[in-house]
């Protein structure tokens, strides 16, 4: 009898471990490779590339992720600032030469469905189910971190 408890004290244990590392050190890694979703656009300066990646979940009747990857043309160092599931109407355009507006949203017609951001570059980013926000690793990384 007290073998068994010992053994589901355990694997609690185990189990809460790996819940509080997947939500407290989180990071965009496990995004791995994707397909171009758009050309990538460089900023007006040519400081920045824009990136923006998908990649199709759950079959047939799935959807994908959208996620955007800033690479800084000066060291070479790549950055994902943006990541959400993936609507009909998907756009980047460059507001100056550090903020980027992500159009991400399925129209007028279903307000609900609007993921559009505007970050600033290095300082602020998105990530629709709020993990990055939870995470102590990039809270480290950026000022503000925005979630739906």
């Amino acid at each position: 009898m007290k073998k068994r408890y010992k053994v589901l004290i355990l694997i609690s244990i185990v189990l809460l471990l790996v819940i509080g590392y997947k939500r407290y050190f989180f990071t965009f890694d496990h995004l791995g490779e994707g397909t171009y979703y758009n050309e990538p656009i460089d900023s007006p300066d040519g400081q920045y590339t824009a990136n923006s990646y998908y990649k199709h979940w759950g079959g047939a009747t799935g959807g994908a992720h959208i996620w955007i990857e800033i690479m800084n043309n000066e060291n070479n160092e790549a950055k994902t600032i943006y990541y959400s599931d993936g609507k009909s109407n998907f756009s980047l355009e460059w507001k100056n030469h550090n903020t980027i507006y992500i159009r991400n949203d399925e129209g007028p017609e279903y307000p609900d469905s609007d993921r559009s951001m505007e970050l600033e570059v290095g300082k602020e980013i998105y990530d629709e189910k709020g993990r990055a926000c939870n995470s102590w690793i990039m809270k480290s990384e950026y000022e503000v971190c925005y979630q739906n």
